[in-house]
């Protein structure tokens, strides 16, 4: 317990200073919540001129930074025809909050670097001594947040939560709210700049207001101990001044109510038993209404209550083995405007949809951590899901920076997550080249996860090798496999090793005691693209290779699911041929808009194959 106690406080601390930001609130959806999503007013600003003055340095770190006209994060208007100011937000263009500036205006379409947000506002609290957070889902990719020219904070990383408070600087009327957000790709920054998907720039999920008590539940796990059915262990964290309080955790369904009290740090340490609780799984998902209970504050919530393990080769779920029918998927939505990043309950529904019609129990989120939208409705729905920070290709493993920046990401993924049931699987990395430094960094991230939360299962999407004597025997051989708890690799034979009927010939030789999850394989078509089944980019070529691999991974034993690479063609600038790409990568089993293709089919009798196997074992 001791243990525990100090790693949550070090890990409230590492996220405050590194992201220069309030510590992660959780459960924003059920707090007292005002949206400023809608119109903002927006500048373009290449040259960075309303952050840098003439000789490159930061006007917010500067003496008279609140007097600085020409400061864009002090919103300025001139008072006087002579005076020198030379922007103006109220003259200003307007693009909708959440959305990226490149699917909102062709002109802005491949533009990478700032621009400045601006959105005016009224508030007043329900109580005076309450306090006011403005709460992001995510900036792409570094962003500086300012409430009436004063600097609220700093956050670096495209797809995650970051809140600040706002409480001493807020006024009734007129408020200005101002972000600048940057999404130049940079080689220390996770992701690096090199990625196989689309850079959108922006504030691409919700803004939100949450107005709290003086003293507020933050932060909390209420979530069933490792290896037990019945045991629920973890914590509740208050905020405040008033730290040490007695909390209330109700279950009504199950006729719970226990007490607790918190510490000088306001922190409680929850461990109870459920009685005659009924486990989330896919085919049943049951949520129960939990109530955490602080003088007259009532925080609602829905949690699930299940096991996740291994032994050997079986992953089980709530002690029975199952086997993962997944797919992998990108955050977009190819029907908005052309393309933009998914983010509301809406685009999370029609994505995971389509997921449900091809008999999916899994998903793997890649290459970021999704919307909290996306977790929440896959977990309605009963859909696993596997999470991972953009630790993509290669990045610098041995810069300090660049490793704090990834468990940044990581730690906000957890936090804001590791109440969802259906969350079974976080993901260090993506396709990293077998180094020292590189196998260090992934191995360091693991010890802070298991830190964070030890109740579920980590791996990493690895990349399989060949025998050089052998080249038809496929192998994994990755010293980092040693550390995970499921050997996850990606393999493209067919596709960028061979044609698909090589897929016949290859044997497997996986010698490592664990469930295997193939992470990717397949190959790309467009959609509507009809010819010979030897013919690269059409769907007969795709369906050929989607036959011939799912017969080829099922023949290895410890096969225990698949994310085929991927449900729906996505954005990605790498992708340049005219006609069959057009900017898109092709290798969805559906077009960007869901039109299904052969391949959809073949993975859906597939699936539908597994499932009867498995529900008779």
């Amino acid at each position: 317990m001791k243990q525990l106690t100090l790693t949550i406080l070090l890990t409230y601390l590492f996220v405050s200073v590194y992201s220069q930001q309030h510590s992660q609130i959780q459960n924003v959806e059920n707090r007292k919540t005002t949206s400023l999503n809608g119109e903002w007013k927006v500048i373009l600003d290449q040259y960075e001129t309303g952050y840098y003055n003439y000789r490159y340095e930061p006007t917010d770190q500067t003496l008279n930074s609140k007097t600085n006209n020409n400061a864009f994060f002090n919103d300025y208007k001139q008072q006087r025809p002579d005076e020198l100011v030379e922007y103006d937000y109220d003259l200003s263009e307007s693009l909708n909050v959440p959305g990226s500036w490149n699917s909102q205006d062709e002109r802005y379409f491949y533009y990478e670097g700032t621009f400045w947000y601006r959105k005016k506002f009224d508030y007043n609290k329900s109580k005076d001594d309450n306090r006011v957070f403005v709460h992001f889902g995510a900036t792409n990719y570094e962003s500086h947040i300012y409430l009436n020219g004063n600097k609220l904070g700093t956050h670096v990383g495209g797809f995650t939560p970051h809140n600040y408070e706002i409480t001493d600087y807020l006024k009734e009327s007129g408020n200005s709210l101002v972000v600048k957000v940057d999404n130049k790709r940079k080689l220390e920054a996770v992701p690096t700049v090199n990625t196989d998907w689309f850079n959108y720039g922006g504030i691409t999920r919700d803004v939100t207001l949450i107005e709290t008590e003086e003293t507020f539940i933050r932060e909390y796990v209420i979530q069933l101990e490792k290896g037990s059915l019945n045991t629920v262990k973890g914590h509740i964290q208050l905020d405040g001044i008033k730290l040490k309080q007695s909390i209330q955790v109700n279950i009504p369904e199950l006729s719970i109510s226990q007490n607790f009290k918190t510490d000088i740090k306001g922190l409680a340490l929850v461990d109870f038993k459920l009685k005659n609780a009924i486990l989330w799984s896919p085919n049943n998902p049951k949520l129960y209404d939990v109530q955490i209970v602080v003088n007259d504050q009532i925080l609602k919530e829905k949690i699930g209550f299940r096991s996740i393990e291994t032994k050997g080769a079986d992953i089980l779920l709530n002690g029975k083995s199952v086997f993962l029918r997944g797919i992998s998927i990108h955050e977009e939505n190819g029907e908005r405007g052309g393309g933009d990043r998914a983010y509301s309950r809406d685009d999370a529904f029609m994505i995971l949809g389509r997921a449900k019609e091809l008999n999916c129990n899994f998903v793997r989120l890649a290459h970021y951590p999704h919307n909290e939208n996306m977790i929440r409705v896959a977990e309605e729905l009963g859909i696993m899901v596997w999470e991972e920070i953009p630790v993509y290709w290669t990045i610098h493993w041995e810069n300090k920076d660049t490793y704090e920046n990834a468990l940044n990401q990581l730690t906000n993924m957890i936090i804001r997550d590791r109440n969802r049931a259906n969350v079974i699987i976080w993901s260090m990395a993506n396709e990293t080249p077998v180094s020292e430094p590189r196998t260090k960094f992934l191995i360091n991230l693991i010890g802070e996860t298991r830190r964070l939360d030890d109740t579920r299962l980590i791996s990493a999407a690895l990349e399989k090798h060949t025998i050089s004597e052998e080249p038809l025997t496929m192998v994994v051989e990755d010293p980092f496999s040693e550390n995970v708890d499921v050997l996850s690799f990606n393999e493209y034979v067919g596709w960028y090793d061979g044609l698909p009927e090589k897929c016949d010939r290859v044997n497997w030789e996986i010698k490592i005691n664990k469930p295997v999850i193939i992470s990717e394989f397949g190959g790309g078509a467009k959609f509507g693209f009809h010819g010979n089944k030897n013919e690269r980019w059409t769907e007969e070529f795709q369906e050929d290779l989607y036959k011939r691999s799912v017969k080829m991974l099922n023949k290895i034993p410890s096969l225990r699911g698949m994310t085929p690479w991927i449900l729906s063609d996505f954005r990605s600038p790498r992708r340049v041929h005219p006609v069959l790409q057009e900017g898109f990568n092709r290798k969805g089993v559906t077009s960007e808009k869901g039109e299904k293709k052969l391949a959809f089919y073949v993975l859906q009798e597939f699936y539908n194959q597994k499932e009867e196997e498995f529900d008779n074992k």
